[in-house]
């Protein structure tokens, strides 16, 4: 409507007269009404504009070009509100795929460890009721058995020579006591003072050639203590992840012949891919773990001898000078192994050496 009536406004012809003046047209009425009327449409699209028009944080990006439709308009206050809330939800998502990260690691361990188990107690029961076939080394096994009784004729010898340092320690204690006891009565009884006092200088001189072979008894109980429950149990240590290692490799043996003598389709197959590929693994392990045991029981074999042929020595020299009453001989047997004894009372460190 408006356009017509602009168009009929512009058409219209303006008479002048002779002054220059317009005259008074009958059509004056609704030109001015016209223009009126498109005044009054500007200023209420202009207020409507105004009032409804956007918001400048609602205001909208638009993907296509001019008079596009309204698919794929992006209102900004969307973006804002996802770019506030960008870092957090990433650093969510970050914590989210760590600890599902470990959950997952956790779950294929424990997997991996059930599979393991099953098919070590497999092969054990196997065994033991002789139905399956297990690996031998028949020199090396009867090296560890050996070994074994040797460790507990060892753990014998020990228990009797620390019962042998108890009763002989006892013995000494009750010389000093019995010694002191007869210098005490040499002072009190003048009648017997000579008998009294030889008794007591008798007494004094065992209890400190006692004392001289408590020394060197204990001597020989701490290097026996040490061959047996370090050296040997060190190598019964890793004789035990040895034998460990024998059930395991076994285990994945007897599963890949299992396997092996299946079916030879495209899921059997990876599956002996896969056996195959534990077997190697516990094969390699098995060997350097039967290796390990090898070296060790060679130089388990030396140690001891090395150490019993001192020791032993040691015991015989000790035992000897003091039932002989070779007080110097016995003093010169703990100066040939180096052995210092502490003075009476010197047990506990003083408080200058603990600092």
């Amino acid at each position: 409507m408006t356009d017509s009536i602009m168009s009929k406004a512009a058409t219209m012809e303006i008479p002048i007269n002779s002054n220059g003046d317009t005259g008074t047209l009958p059509e004056d009425d609704s030109l001015e009404q016209a223009a009126k009327l498109q005044w009054s449409l500007d200023q209420k699209d202009l207020q409507q504009v105004m009032v409804s028009g956007p918001n400048l944080n609602e205001t909208s990006i638009v993907s296509g070009g001019y008079g596009g439709t309204a698919e794929g308009i992006i209102p900004t206050s969307s973006i804002k509100g996802s770019s506030m809330h960008h870092s957090s939800s990433s650093s969510s998502i970050t914590a989210d795929e760590a600890t599902r990260g470990v959950a997952v690691e956790k779950l294929e361990y424990v997997k991996k460890w059930g599979l393991n188990t099953y098919k070590c107690t497999k092969q054990m029961l196997s065994e033991r009721f002789g139905r399956g076939s297990r690996t031998v080394d028949l020199e090396l096994e009867t090296q560890i058995e050996v070994l074994r009784d040797t460790k507990k004729k060892y753990e014998n010898l020990l228990q009797l020579a620390r019962a042998l340092t108890n009763h002989f320690y006892s013995m000494v204690q009750t010389q000093h006591a019995l010694g002191d006891t007869f210098a005490d009565l040499s002072q009190k009884s003048p009648e017997l003072r000579d008998e009294f006092g030889y008794n007591a200088e008798t007494q004094k001189l065992l209890c400190k050639n006692g004392e001289t072979l408590l020394g060197a008894i204990n001597f020989f109980v701490s290097s026996i203590n040490t061959l047996v429950n370090k050296t040997m149990e060190d190598t019964l240590m890793t004789i035990k992840m040895y034998e460990n290692a024998r059930l395991e490799f076994d285990a994945y043996r007897c599963d890949l012949e299992e396997l092996s003598l299946g079916p030879r389709d495209a899921v059997a197959m990876a599956r002996i891919d896969s056996a195959q590929e534990q077997y190697q693994v516990q094969k390699d392990k098995y060997e350097r773990l039967r290796s390990d045991v090898t070296i060790k029981l060679k130089f388990l074999e030396e140690n001891k001898v090395k150490v019993m042929h001192k020791q032993l020595l040691l015991f015989h020299n000790a035992i000897s000078a003091y039932f002989a009453g070779n007080q110097q001989q016995l003093e010169q047997t703990l100066k040939q192994f180096n052995i210092i004894l502490r003075p009476p009372g010197a047990d506990k460190p003083s408080w200058l050496e603990e600092q």
